[in-house]
């Protein structure tokens, strides 16, 4: 693929926490140390100058010339979202007005969650919001695998709600992927003067498969999708416009599907289904460069999977295999090298130091 130089995989990240790794678990981080201070990246001059006031103060992050990305944050992942946070700055032409607003479970350490946020990047415009469990815990419904099934994979549901009204529009960003490219260029996505989300689609995907028979067979569900051209989407990148989401009440639409489902069993797929019960067929589609997913082979094996054809802007790996597993077990898939460079992880020598 031209213009991306396979890397050699660092020696250290094969050893580290390889048990863990055999076990296929993503790894949890006790120590805000274990992570390097990745560099500072610094605006270019035809950058626009932020006040981080307009709007509402400065611990909300208000401004509407900034790009504002949103991301689910926890231990488990933490390894993940720090290389992924890294790579957005590191092709950023304005890294300085990117604002992060990062939503943890109500459960999770806050305190050390910041702490390890601000050692790394301590330049970083970011808050970390608490995100309540009970919100969603009586509307999941168990899916095809168990880590699908935590309250904070539907965060992405609940963004309107939980972000101050200030903001407006968002990039909501997975924890297992890395940016290639300036996430403005993403940013700028023209949404129209209707649409809600923007989301690279695949119409090639057999989309009756995010559905059971029961779903298909019953006309009165079946017929949603009669005057849509419904594709698939992946939810882990998305443009969001929350000012019309909030004024649809977008977010008490997919509780609706998702009641229906604890009732009538009409999907087996965590919190995807329901975002395309309420958007397939409706979003604005992006080019696939800003998803080459499923890096992370299905959600069984974690098979080892080829890029799409085309252009690379964002490597996604989504599904059960996640690079920093496979690094640590040295059993790495050849695309985990293009994810290595942003890993932020100490070395062994340095923990010991």
């Amino acid at each position: 693929m031209p213009g991306f130089p396979i890397p050699h995989l660092p020696f250290f990240l094969i050893l580290l926490f390889t048990s863990n790794a055999a076990a296929g678990a993503p790894l949890s981080l006790p120590s805000a140390h274990q992570f390097k201070e990745a560099p500072q990246f610094y605006n270019s001059p035809e950058c626009p100058a932020i006040d981080w006031d307009d709007g509402g103060g400065g611990a909300t992050l208000c401004s509407n010339r900034a790009v504002h990305v949103a991301m689910t944050l926890d231990t488990a992942y933490l390894r993940g979202s720090m290389a992924a946070i890294f790579s957005v700055l590191q092709h950023s032409s304005c890294p300085q007005n990117i604002a992060f607003h990062f939503v943890s479970s109500q459960s999770a350490d806050a305190s050390f969650l910041r702490a390890t946020i601000s050692s790394s990047f301590p330049y970083l415009n970011f808050r970390v919001y608490s995100f309540d469990d009970s919100t969603v815990a009586g509307l999941i419904s168990a899916s095809i695998r168990s880590a699908l099934d935590c309250p904070l994979n539907y965060a992405r549901s609940y963004l309107a709600d939980i972000l101050p009204p200030c903001v407006s529009r968002i990039v909501y960003l997975d924890s297992d992927l890395v940016l290639v490219d300036d996430i403005a260029r993403l940013a700028r996505t023209d949404l129209g003067d209707r649409a809600v989300v923007a989301a690279p689609e695949y119409c090639s995907a057999n989309f009756t498969a995010y559905f059971t028979p029961s779903f298909w067979s019953n006309p009165s569900l079946s017929l949603t999708f009669a005057d849509r051209r419904a594709c698939y989407f992946n939810t882990g990148v998305m443009v969001i416009d929350l000012g019309r989401w909030r004024e649809g009440g977008y977010t008490r639409k997919i509780e609706e599907w998702m009641e229906l489902q604890k009732r009538v069993r009409i999907y087996e797929l965590g919190s995807l289904p329901p975002f395309l019960l309420v958007f397939a067929g409706e979003i604005v589609p992006v080019n696939h460069r800003w998803n080459q997913h499923g890096l992370g082979g299905d959600n069984f094996r974690g098979l080892c999977r080829d890029l799409h054809p085309g252009p690379v802007s964002l490597l996604h790996w989504s599904g059960k295999g996640k690079p920093w597993v496979r690094l640590d077990a040295n059993r790495p898939c050849p695309l985990d090298a293009l994810w290595a460079p942003y890993d932020l992880l100490q070395t062994p020598f340095a923990l010991d130091s």
